[in-house]
């Protein structure tokens, strides 16, 4: 299936009904100087923070409780830039200092953890266009005394037609790509995407299999349902990066604790869900069997998976993560969703559903000399990256490399399973 590599510029997001994505006005900021000031605690921000993360296009890995969550766990310093014009609140960057090899890091909060970073930016900001030179020298000086660089990954430099402030940085393309179903009206429309009639009849053939075995439900956990569901993804994922010869990439107490944290963070009075557990469960002769498992985060028309993982022990003929995810996406085509996403990560299973591949960047702004060598350096590495993940044969070499040796190192730099 032919897939097409872009940064969604060609679909725009669709208009909430409660108005949450903002529209870019034409009227710039007042040209007074940019004011940064850099926070080292994510209270004092609360209320700028939730206002500007109400627009939709504002990546929901940097709201409120996404980042808290990883805050309150891992405990590392902090560096939030605000920048502020005049009296308006331009933009927020919620950033984390890493310490590694002699050299600091400000990187955005979940670090490897997230699938798409954007940082907070008013609609009255937007309208300036990219960061200026000035602007960006102002950024530098005010985390002179913090940090040697600052590396935002895993930016798109437009998304859903929306260009990003940021895109003037030193910039080189993530090793790992994004993968999205588009929703297209109805959900008939959207299967034809990728083989309607192919999807139809595994579908049908999947639900046979189940049926003959007593038959199947679709699990959205209540909410004390949804922290036993997590800790079985974590023994599912865990059992399958072991018999993979891979690192688990969540065999870190400080993650499932943030994540778990997710789970207790809803919003009330909007389908948005910082992290929502959904599950296919068995009937019949193995009543209660949980097969497959996904973690579904939701930003107003944006839902992303966050995590799936499956159990292969009984129905692993009916294809149980394939059936699941077909569940959810026929679900929220009735709740007013335009984008599935799947996440980074080169997979089989997500080319099989996704038209569309998206292309995230890294983005550098260094400090001191050391933050220029860093840079360097990283780049360097991300090539390499790149390099690698383009031979499989070299690429499972290497991640036998590091099951052998463990995913501990890994975590301290936030650690995933799409690096």
């Amino acid at each position: 299936m032919h897939t097409q590599t872009r940064d969604i510029t060609g679909m725009a997001a669709a208009e909430a009904a409660d108005g949450h994505i903002a529209p870019i006005e034409t009227r710039p900021v007042a040209t007074d100087p940019l004011r940064v000031d850099i926070f080292d605690s994510m209270a004092p921000l609360e209320l700028e923070w939730r206002a500007l993360e109400r627009d939709d296009l504002n990546s929901l890995h940097q709201s409120y409780d996404w980042c808290a969550a990883w805050v309150e766990n891992f405990e590392r310093p902090l560096a939030i830039i605000r920048g502020s014009i005049g009296d308006h609140v331009a933009f927020i960057l919620p950033l984390e200092i890493i310490r590694s090899r002699g050299t600091r890091r400000a990187e955005f909060i979940g670090g490897h953890h997230n699938n798409i970073n954007t940082g907070l930016f008013s609609a009255r900001f937007l309208a300036n266009g990219e960061l200026t030179p000035v602007q960006l020298d102002t950024i530098s000086a005010a985390l002179r005394s913090k940090v040697d660089v600052a590396i935002l990954r895993n930016v798109p430099l437009e998304w859903r037609g929306r260009k990003s402030p940021l895109a003037s940085l030193t910039s080189i393309e993530n090793q790992n790509h994004a993968f999205q179903m588009p929703f297209l009206g109805s959900f008939e429309a959207s299967l034809k995407q990728v083989n309607a009639k192919r999807r139809r009849k595994k579908f049908k053939h999947q639900s046979r299999l189940l049926d003959a075995r007593g038959g199947y439900e679709y699990v959205i956990a209540d909410p004390d349902q949804q922290d036993a569901l997590l800790d079985l993804f974590f023994r599912q994922k865990a059992a399958r990066f072991k018999d993979a010869g891979l690192p688990d990439a969540f065999n870190d107490v400080r993650i499932k604790a943030a994540l778990h944290a997710m789970l207790r963070r809803q919003e009330g009075d909007v389908p948005n869900a910082t992290l929502q557990m959904h599950a296919l469960r068995l009937k019949g002769e193995h009543e209660g069997h949980i097969p497959a498992i996904a973690a579904l985060s939701r930003k107003g028309d944006h839902v992303i998976c966050q995590f799936a993982s499956i159990d292969e022990a009984l129905v692993a003929e009916a294809s149980p993560g394939e059936l699941l995810f077909w569940l959810m996406i026929e679900r929220l085509h009735r709740e007013s969703v335009a984008l599935f996403d799947f996440g980074i990560g080169d997979q089989i299973y997500k080319r099989s559903w996704c038209p569309m591949e998206t292309v995230q960047y890294d983005l550098f702004l260094p400090v001191s000399g050391m933050g220029r060598l860093a840079a360097v350096t990283q780049q360097s590495i991300t090539r390499t990256k790149v390099a690698i993940k383009s031979n499989r044969k070299l690429y499972s070499f290497v991640q036998r490399l590091r099951a052998r040796h463990g995913a501990g190192a890994t975590s301290d730099d936030g650690g995933g399973d799409a690096d």
